[in-house]
Order: structure tokens, then C-alpha cells, then sequence
């Protein structure tokens, strides 16, 4: 097995670097890119702390975020299951990458920046959504945003519409895995009617 151990092996491997591939770096949300990103309905949260790294889906039925200002993105953090893994590592180390997708484009923007973790009152009223409050909001400073080239959406057909849910476990299965005896198509059949007043 050849194993790459140094940056100069492997800057050596791949060669240089597409030179687009660095231009479209900004350090700011460009009004290009805050349009962008305000259009994204679903993000990944990467984080990293002691225990190690972590990524996390969030979604919403509109913008996933809310830009305030060209270097300060908002994400309020909605019911979940209190894991806060996320949270827990942005309290301790405060890098964050995120991913943003729309549905249909084979781009995705990435922001990496600085996390922190806000329960300011007046803030969390701002996001009130159904009668209900987040719990925190996730605070984004950006370092930088660009966009993914979309090569790695067109192999995989991402929105072709195909349905591949018949081939894996379900939540409930993968739970019954760790948990013998537990009703795996109760839950499965009635998770999305618990989970309906529960979303936000």
C-alpha cells in the first residue's frame, strides 16, 4: 500500500492547483454568492473538537440561513434530539465549514469561517417560526466562500429523481440493530407524525 505522508507528495501526485479553482475564492459573501446561498433549503455543518470531527444536516422549508452582512451568516439551531454534538464542539473550537445545496443545481458553495453559539433573547425571537423559538443560533464568521465544482453531483445523478430508499435499512431498523426487540416498523410508520409538530 503507498501511503502519502508529506504536502509535497502530494501536491507531487496531483499537480497543481486549476487556477479558477483559487480565483473564485472570496472572503466575503459576494451579492452573487448571499443570493446563492439564501436559495439553499439544506446545509451540512462541519465541526471539529477534541473527540473529533462531526458533520450535521440542517434544513427548513425556506432559506436555511439568514445573511447579516457580508461576513455574518445565521443558522438557528431548531428541536432536535439535545445530542448537540455540533454545538458542543463550537463552544470548544470555533473553525466551521458548510455546505450549502439547492435542489436541481449541481453546484455547491462551501463557507469555512468561525462558529459561536448565541441565546440572545431578542435574536431567537426573530426566528419564531409556527409559535415556536430555536434554541440557539449558530453564528458564522466567514473567512471564505466559493463554490464546488459540480462534477461530483453529475456522477452521482444526484437530481435525477431516482429513489434508492429500497435499498437501505430504515431509521427504524438501524435502531433495532443497536437495540433488540425494538419495534422498528412502529417507529418507522409513525415517525412522521411525531415529528410533524416537532420541526421547528
Amino acid at each position: 500500500m503507498t501511503k502519502i505522508t508529506t504536502i509535497e507528495e502530494l501536491e507531487t501526485h496531483y499537480g497543481a492547483a486549476v487556477p479558477r479553482s483559487l480565483t473564485k475564492v472570496a472572503d466575503h459573501l459576494t451579492p452573487a454568492y448571499a443570493r446563492w446561498i439564501m436559495a439553499s433549503r439544506f446545509m451540512v455543518l462541519s465541526t471539529v473538537g477534541p473527540e473529533g470531527t462531526d458533520a450535521s444536516p440542517r434544513g427548513d422549508d425556506g432559506s436555511v440561513v439568514r445573511i447579516d452582512g457580508p461576513s455574518r451568516i445565521l443558522l438557528p439551531d431548531w428541536m432536535g434530539n439535545n445530542r448537540i454534538d455540533s454545538l458542543r464542539n463550537i463552544v470548544r473550537d470555533p473553525r466551521v465549514s458548510v455546505m450549502f445545496m439547492v435542489p436541481g443545481s449541481g453546484n455547491v458553495v462551501r463557507v469555512n469561517g468561525q462558529g459561536a453559539v448565541l441565546a440572545d433573547a431578542d435574536l431567537l425571537a426573530s426566528f419564531e417560526k409556527a409559535g415556536k423559538q430555536p434554541r440557539t443560533v449558530i453564528e458564522i464568521t466567514v473567512d471564505e466562500v466559493y463554490f464546488q465544482c459540480a462534477k461530483a453531483l453529475i456522477r452521482s445523478e444526484l437530481w435525477a429523481g431516482r429513489d434508492d430508499s429500497a435499498m437501505i435499512p430504515t431509521a427504524g431498523e438501524l435502531i433495532q440493530e443497536a437495540e433488540a426487540g425494538f419495534d422498528a416498523k412502529g417507529y418507522d410508520d409513525g415517525y412522521a407524525e411525531y415529528a410533524r409538530p416537532r420541526l421547528w
